[in-house]
């Protein structure tokens, strides 16, 4: 038995970054069928990528976009204007914050109007959004703003809420921010409004820095990690660093994305998927140079370092209201679940860029877990490796067509059906269910802890992740 974490993934793993998606017949590695079956316990597993499939027959991975819902926030006052950019939202007890760049770009004068400024507002639902009137700072004689930060590291200023159990209650938030060129210096507070930087000299300095330069504790590697923009070979790239302090971090190295293509990558928007923390998951920023017009992708890690990226874009250009601008489609650091809505994730994402009075900021939605699925048309069949789980019950976040259907075989290691878990004595599921429980005739929690394989038989149906319980 072989329990991996985030550190220690199968090598097989790696080659999602590069896999092909042809839809008769994958095989991801026949030959694991000899090897130590992987330990996934309680921990929910979504299809992105290969690392726990064997085979793949008559079906493929399908990205999925999210759907345009409303635009919730736009930045017209005085102190904000048409540039505002590099947002950052994260839930915090009941409360949605937000942090996001004030600036102005006169147009025609070719000139930034006033001085940059780190903003805020919050939100009890993720849909209205108040921008408070904080009297932190001045700005035309008045301290009646939203302003949260001024002078160094307002271009790019990115909070988060610190969730390493030894974090001091002075410094429950803390945020990266870069001097554009130049380094990222480290900033801290006690209530995500009145901030100071920890110390005068930069924590990194190898980098580019103009973008939205982001970091968080990581639950799962328990060290704060950094991702930030460089340049590499003549392109746009991400790289990444680590920290048990939040001021002393490793050299940082380049992230790997196997084969595919060079792309310009302006920010990240890396963070841990709160539903399976083992994953991280990015909607970078991918930059067309020739147009000046900017598309966020789709990626997901299970170390950090590799990263799969889809080649689709996330949120085209076409997509609703002014977003095929100089950079006006960028996605927003974030990704929340708002009260009442289960089924559904919330991402934002920028547009109106250099037009109008004041950029703006639109609600998109996923399927709960619904980033990539198994998509099956035609009866179809996915096998897992040999895994071993913790729990008495299988769940399953799946969506069929009307005449489509689930199934699932508990197989030994070696392939050969349970008795009472092969499939006819599965109930067949239809419908759609973010975490449906998979019945047999005989009790799973008899398995528990013991390798098996499951054989999934899929018809005109989306498999999107699966958990133990």
């Amino acid at each position: 038995m072989t329990q991996f974490t985030r550190r220690e993934w199968l090598t097989a793993a790696s080659s999602a970054a590069t896999m092909a998606m042809p839809w008769p017949m994958v095989s991801f590695g026949a030959d694991s069928a000899t090897k130590e079956a992987i330990n996934i316990g309680s921990r929910r597993e979504l299809f992105v990528d290969d690392f726990l499939i064997e085979k793949l027959v008559d079906a493929k991975f399908v990205a999925h976009q999210p759907e345009a819902q409303e635009a919730v926030i736009a930045c017209e006052e005085p102190w904000e204007g048409n540039t505002s950019a590099y947002f950052t939202l994260f839930q915090d007890g009941e409360l949605f914050r937000m942090y996001y760049r004030g600036s102005h770009w006169d147009v025609a004068a070719k000139k930034e109007t006033h001085p940059e400024f780190t903003c805020y507002a919050e939100s009890r639902d993720g849909l209205s959004w108040t921008k408070p009137k904080l009297g932190l700072f001045e700005f035309n004689g008045s301290k009646e703003n939203n302003i949260v930060w001024t002078g160094d590291g307002t271009h790019c200023f990115t909070p988060f809420k610190d969730q390493n159990p030894d974090c001091l209650a002075d410094a429950k938030y803390k945020a990266l921010s870069g001097i554009p060129k130049r380094s990222l210096h480290a900033y801290q507070s006690a209530d995500g409004i009145r901030w100071k930087r920890i110390r005068s000299e930069p924590v990194i300095t190898e980098g580019a820095f103009d973008s939205q330069n982001l970091a968080f504790w990581d639950t799962e590697r328990n060290c704060y990690v950094d991702y930030h923009r460089t340049k590499a070979d003549g392109v746009r790239h991400i790289m990444t660093a680590t920290s048990s302090d939040f001021l002393n971090w490793t050299k940082p190295v380049l992230l790997n994305f196997g084969d595919a293509p060079s792309e310009h990558l302006y920010t990240n928007a890396i963070q841990q998927y709160v539903r399976a923390p083992h994953l991280l998951i990015g909607f970078p920023t991918r930059f067309q140079p020739k147009t000046q017009q900017v598309e966020p992708v789709f990626m997901t890690s299970r170390d950090g370092l590799r990263f799969k990226r889809w080649p689709d874009a996330l949120i085209p250009i076409t997509a609703p209201a002014e977003r095929d601008g100089n950079r006006s489609n960028y996605m927003t650091w974030g990704l929340l679940q708002l009260p009442g809505r289960p089924n559904e994730l919330s991402v934002y994402a920028t547009e109106r860029y250099y037009a109008g009075p004041g950029s703006r900021v639109r609600r998109f939605t996923f399927r709960t877990d619904g980033f990539v699925s198994i998509h099956a048309e035609a009866k179809s069949e996915l096998l897992t490796k040999p895994v071993i789980f913790t729990g008495k019950q299988l769940t399953l976040n799946f969506k069929t067509a009307a005449t489509g259907s689930v199934k699932a075989e508990l197989q030994d290691a070696s392939g050969k059906p349970i008795p009472g878990f092969a499939l006819a004595d599965c109930k067949t599921l239809q419908g759609d269910a973010i975490d449906q429980p998979v019945t047999w005739h005989a009790d799973l929690s008899k398995l528990s802890g013991q390798p098996v394989r499951i054989r999934f038989v899929l018809e005109n149906t989306d498999l999107f992740a699966m958990k133990f319980v």
